[in-house]
């Protein structure tokens, strides 16, 4: 039996719409590596994204293994020796207002999850420190940029559409992620044991693995304003 076109687009928007709905950031792994014909599957998926003129700035470095390590042990050493960050994005000096409340509600809920208290430095330091180690995560995706077109906010833009397509995509394959700033601190190291070209601009990395399902923060969903909060209609007459 034949299936009709609003049946096949009813079954298509259910599925999307259970990925992106359930998906969320996972931020322990376990150590099984990820086979590299499903990055490339997830990837070849993902850089359906659009992009602006169908520039696709876009380029993907893939780690694992020891280079990884080596990764997470500059990152981590490094910033524990207090050398300042080197991240090749502009950043932001602090937040204020909402932004700072959605902040630290984000960290309540994760350092609830994780029995850490508000006095607790060390855990909290150590909870840091997996930031840097990219959450211990078997595989990270380095998310790069052409360097010949640095310099506008289109870049960057491009590169979080793929970012947020590759996330869904591993989703759907039963793989977490969390997109991390932190792991790509210190830009030198990971430019040295990732290959990293002087030509590519580090945008982004992404922490990807099997998720652990025993590790609480895992469970944590973060909350999400309203539409009304967010969006203005104009033009539609009601």
């Amino acid at each position: 039996m034949s299936i009709s076109t609003a049946d096949r687009q009813n079954a298509d928007r259910e599925c999307y719409d259970r990925v992106v709905i359930g998906r969320r950031s996972i931020r322990g792994f376990r150590p099984d590596p990820v086979p590299k014909d499903v990055i490339r599957e997830l990837l070849e998926v993902a850089m359906r994204a659009p992009s602006s003129l169908n520039t696709q700035p876009w380029n993907f470095y893939v780690v694992a293994g020891e280079p990884l390590d080596r990764i997470r042990k500059g990152n981590t050493e490094n910033n524990l020796a207090g050398i300042p960050p080197s991240r090749e994005f502009r950043g932001h000096d602090g937040y204020e207002g909402i932004h700072r409340d959605r902040q630290i509600e984000i960290a309540k809920q994760l350092f609830g999850a994780m029995g850490i208290a508000r006095e607790d430095k060390p855990a909290r330091q150590d909870w840091v420190l997996r930031g840097f180690r990219q959450f211990d995560a078997p595989v990270s995706i380095v998310v790069t940029y052409d360097r010949a077109i640095q310099g506008s906010d289109i870049a960057p833009f491009d590169c979080g559409a793929v970012t947020n397509a590759i996330v869904n995509a591993a989703w759907a394959r039963g793989l977490g992620c969390v997109i991390n700033s932190q792991g790509i601190m210190q830009s030198p190291v990971v430019r040295e044991h990732a290959g990293i070209s002087d030509d590519q601009v580090i945008m982004i990395c992404i922490a990807l693995g099997y998720p652990d399902d025993s590790f609480p923060a895992n469970a944590v969903v973060s909350r999400r304003k309203s539409v009304d909060e967010a969006a203005v209609f104009v033009g539609f007459g009601d």
